[in-house]
């Protein structure tokens, strides 16, 4: 997931059934995509102090995300973390 995507669009790459946007999956993509265009953001606006406090809550949380579902299921864990793309 380089670029940006809609909303809508990742949460029907990752929905889990039809009209899922609260599973893990779902709510770990959208912080990866939010990430990663905030990350863009802040390498034009390096003094942009209050969205880099942002971005480390938001990271915090997709780390939350992640280490919730390790435990409860590796294997969609692993299949999430490929295909985002992240590397764990």
């Amino acid at each position: 997931m380089e670029e940006f995507k809609l909303k809508k669009d990742v949460i029907k790459d990752f929905a889990r059934k039809e009209n899922d946007t609260g599973s893990v999956e779902v709510q770990v993509a959208l912080l990866t995509n939010r990430i990663n265009l905030l990350t863009e953001h802040l390498k034009i606006h390096k003094k942009d102090k209050s969205s880099y406090r942002g971005l480390l809550k938001m990271v915090g949380k997709r780390k939350s995300f992640l280490r919730y579902l390790s435990k409860k299921d590796i294997e969609r864990y692993r299949d999430l973390i490929k295909k985002l793309g992240l590397r764990k």
